[in-house]
């Protein structure tokens, strides 16, 4: 059997809806009402029958709501015995902090995590950082983002990238309605590079790279420190007293620690199995020295028209 209602037309089917927000049983009654789903819109309602149980789809506009959490797609299929609801077309995930986007999905209500794919990009709403991937993982009950398969981020004028990055967000005022991320994680080809400051010409990066990158950042979403691990590779511009470039330092070992102060780079400790060089000012700006995995990808940043990295 296959049912389908204009919204349009028959308003008063909105309460019949709420077959559709899938309850969790919880004596706490505040606790469900939170973690129920709600169906706000959708331009076509169906419902039917498998092999498998039953279903109910929604088309054309979709916009669900949970808690603090807005989902909105094309099209979307509820499954109530496995808890889940299948995405379907322009994907977008938003809370109050940040926004993602996606071509198709899956959420898991209890669960509260939602998973992307194909053509992923989003970005912190107050655009302290913006990424992209194949696919991602939102688990709002932990307060972290996966981006997962060839995943590049930009924050300020530094980029970020590797086979996953891992995203954990702190909340800044007790309710939750504000979160920054306070850590980031790249796991797998890590690579860091940061746009030089001090001179603009020739446009030079300081490249630092490693298997794994642990990043810390404050509540401002400026860098505290940086830890590379597993063949840890710098190369970095150096700098006089005067503020006059005097040098480019290369440094590889097991272990590469960065700190900073106001999100500038002050200070880099290398240990385990060190070597270095250290370049004449003359090879500044030439790319025969950059580290082999340094590519400058600001172009691929998704929401660049939207806003230009200085």
């Amino acid at each position: 059997m296959r049912k389908v209602i204009s919204v349009t037309l028959f308003t008063a089917t909105l309460l019949a809806l709420y077959s559709f927000i899938l309850p969790v049983l919880n004596h706490n009654t505040l606790q469900a009402e939170k973690k129920k789903i709600i169906l706000q819109h959708a331009d076509i309602i169906e419902g039917g029958e498998t092999e498998t149980g039953s279903y109910r789809s929604v088309i054309g506009n979709v916009l669900f709501l949970h808690d603090n959490l807005t989902l909105k797609c094309d099209r979307a299929t509820s499954y109530e015995q496995e808890n889940k609801i299948v995405l379907t077309g322009n994907v977008h995930m938003t809370d109050k902090s940040v926004e993602i986007f996606g071509e198709n999905g899956v959420y898991y209500i209890d669960q509260q995590i939602g998973e992307l794919n194909g053509n992923v990009h989003g970005r912190m709403l107050d655009n302290s950082l913006v990424g992209k991937s194949k696919k991602a993982v939102v688990n709002k009950i932990t307060s972290q983002i996966w981006l997962n398969d060839d995943a590049i981020a930009w924050h300020n004028r530094q980029q970020i990238s590797g086979d996953t990055i891992l995203l954990h967000l702190k909340e800044l005022d007790a309710g939750g309605k504000r979160r920054c991320i306070d850590e980031i994680q790249v796991r797998g080809n890590a690579f860091f590079a940061a746009r030089d400051t001090l001179t603009l010409s020739p446009m030079v990066y300081d490249q630092f790279s490693g298997k794994n990158i642990v990043i810390l950042l404050n509540d401002n979403s400026k860098i505290t420190g940086i830890t590379l691990s597993h063949q840890a590779e710098s190369l970095y511009h150096l700098y006089g007293n005067d503020r006059k470039p005097s040098g480019i330092n290369y440094s590889s070992g097991d272990m590469i620690r960065m700190f900073f102060t106001g999100g500038i780079l002050k200070r880099v400790k290398v240990s385990g199995n060190v070597e270095g060089k250290q370049y004449p000012e003359n090879f500044r700006g030439d790319k025969k020295i950059n580290l082999s995995k340094f590519v400058w990808r600001e172009k691929e940043n998704p929401f660049q028209q939207q806003k230009s990295l200085p």
